[in-house]
């Protein structure tokens, strides 16, 4: 793998209408990701777009306000990860919010049903007989699972933002952005904030018609009550944090950060020992959506929107912990079947000339649930495509994959290529320019990884291959401050599409040790002003040597208390 290299990243205008409560370093940092206003940096609710433009919200409201005002059983199914999870609670939630009476949910098992409403799926929920069946965060793939719902009569909303195939699917509504013909100004909505935008169109549509009571002020019920959640969904999908999705999940980190969380967020926060008060959106998405994830992954994620439905803080609590254990064990297994897959990919490099373009590993012991999060890891650090795959059951002959790329190399085009070039291949794929899944059978993978790495062979560009480490340039010695730290903390939303500062220099290594075998602590020395360093993986069984040139997130070291700071390091080199 090609080493990586600090690239500065253009300097931001530091001059403009700023307040003076916005300090010179974040306007310069501000200025760098394109915005120069305030408004455009810390964007509000007010700033927020309106539903105008999303194709299909006619008639998704039109079926809704059918439901609720003939007390029609809504049956609302989830997904098993955190969007999906997410996006079920603030649907359930809203709808009830709305004057729906009769509302229930639902969320397919990754081990019995697999992705979406399956055939499967539908036939088991087949008892609860509803009127209305509403899919959030998949359905735009889900054709069998949607037609056999037709089948019984179902009426079937589909709200999504995942990019749809060649056809849509047979549904009476769909509101995607991502689908031909769809003008809402945002492309990058997760799928809570799809929902969440189908439940304003609704209120609004229920307060025209005069069948919802306005209230005090006329405007209904208050469904920013629900951005908590819409902000944890977007956070974890690692949607690009536009300027629509900054304000949504800005809002949602405020009620958090006031205590004002739902019960099971609040819980959650507790059981991941974060302070709310200084909750941020690292923290959503180191802490927070993986104990949510894991259920997914591991159980079933019915037990992860319990916790988000649920008003008793006693039962959110269990819930917490019972999801904390079930963290606990995703991370080992998440550990085991990385360790196994660096093994495997190690053994691939060395029996060719060059190293493989792109890692495509299977175990037949690994878990389907966990692959996405191995994926990840791997293409981290081989800084290739990667994509890992699981029997979708044990002792199986279907196999279940999830790939992550680059920056610049789009896998779902990737896999639209393999599956065009070899018809019947891929069973089915799905997804993102960075992430996708797939399934195909065990009889396939030799041919289907021939196929991806021929692929990637033609398509991807050497240069994406030289990983490159964003920097937000030099701190000056009196940056150095606990004020900088909060300041950045709460500076942001920080994601994707709106990096975390990043910041560069050459220290002197006044001393280090090693912290729970492979993380290294430093001591560092900059124009006589000491600062510890923590380098998380950075233990390469070599002394440091006299001094670095790293890259580094500036954070407060909460654990110390007081004014203490500390270094992130994301990168280091000799000096």
């Amino acid at each position: 793998m090609s080493r990586g290299g600090i690239v500065r990243r253009p300097a931001g205008a530091g001059s403009g209408p700023w307040p003076d409560s916005i300090p010179p370093l974040l306007r310069r940092i501000y200025g760098a990701r394109g915005a120069l206003t305030e408004a455009q940096a810390r964007p509000r609710l007010a700033h927020l777009l309106p539903p105008d433009g999303l194709l299909g919200l006619d008639a998704a409201t039109t079926l809704l306000a059918e439901a609720i005002s003939g007390d029609r059983h809504i049956l609302v199914v989830g997904d098993f990860d955190c969007d999906g999870a997410t996006a079920c609670a603030v649907a359930v939630r809203g709808l009830r919010m709305l004057g729906a009476r009769r509302v229930s949910h639902a969320v397919p098992n990754r081990a019995v049903h697999g992705y979406g409403l399956s055939p499967a799926l539908v036939a088991e929920l087949a008892p609860l007989q509803p009127d209305l069946l509403v899919t959030v965060d998949h359905g735009i793939a889900c054709h069998p699972g949607i037609a056999a719902a037709k089948a019984l009569g179902w009426k079937v909303l589909v709200t999504d933002h995942h990019l749809p195939g060649d056809t849509l699917p047979p549904a009476d509504a769909i509101v995607d952005p991502s689908q031909p013909g769809d003008t809402f100004p945002s492309k990058v909505l997760a799928g809570v904030g799809v929902m969440f935008y189908v439940l304003l169109a609704l209120r609004r549509r229920l307060l025209a018609d005069g069948s919802l009571d306005g209230g005090s002020n006329g405007r209904g019920p208050d469904l920013s009550r629900l951005l908590d959640l819409v902000a944890v969904g977007t956070v974890a999908d690692l949607v690009p944090l536009d300027a629509n999705n900054r304000a949504l999940v800005a809002a949602g980190l405020r009620q958090l950060r006031a205590g004002k969380g739902c019960a099971g967020l609040q819980a959650l926060i507790e059981a991941a020992q974060r302070d709310p008060a200084r909750l941020s959106a690292s923290d959503i998405g180191f802490a927070i959506a993986p104990r949510l994830n894991a259920a997914g992954r591991l159980e079933d994620m019915a037990v992860g929107i319990e916790c988000l439905l649920t008003d008793d803080m006693t039962q959110a609590r269990e819930i917490a912990t019972t999801l904390n254990r079930i963290n606990t064990e995703r991370r080992a297994v998440q550990q085991q079947m990385t360790d196994e897959a660096e093994q495997a990919f190690a053994r691939v490099a060395l029996d060719t000339s060059d190293v493989p373009l792109a890692a495509c590993l299977f175990d037949p012991g690994w878990h389907p649930g966990v692959v996405g999060l191995v994926a990840s890891k791997m293409k981290e650090r081989l800084h290739r495509p990667a994509i890992a795959f699981a029997p979708s059951e044990p002792g199986g002959d279907m196999l279940r994959g999830s790939a992550r790329s680059i920056p610049g190399f789009h896998i779902r085009d990737a896999l639209a290529t393999v599956d065009s070039r070899n018809p019947g291949l891929i069973e089915r794929f799905g997804g993102h320019a960075m992430a996708a899944g797939l399934s195909l059978p065990l009889a396939s993978l030799d041919a289907f990884q021939h196929a991806f790495r021929k692929c990637v062979e033609l398509t991807l560009s050497p240069e994406l291959l030289h990983l490159q480490i964003p920097s937000d340039g030099e701190l000056a010695a009196d940056e150095f401050t606990r004020h900088s730290a909060d300041a950045l903390r709460h500076g942001g939303p920080w994601g994707q599409g709106f990096p975390e500062p990043q910041f560069d220099g050459e220290f002197d290594v006044l001393g280090w040790r090693i912290v729970g075998q492979k993380h290294l602590k430093l001591e560092l020395a900059l124009a006589g002003r000491r600062v510890n360093a923590i380098h998380f993986g950075g233990w390469d069984q070599q002394e440091p040597p006299p001094r670095v040139r790293i890259a580094y997130r500036l954070e407060a070291d909460d654990y110390r208390g007081g004014d203490a700071i500390q270094l992130v390091v994301v990168h280091r080199e000799a000096a």
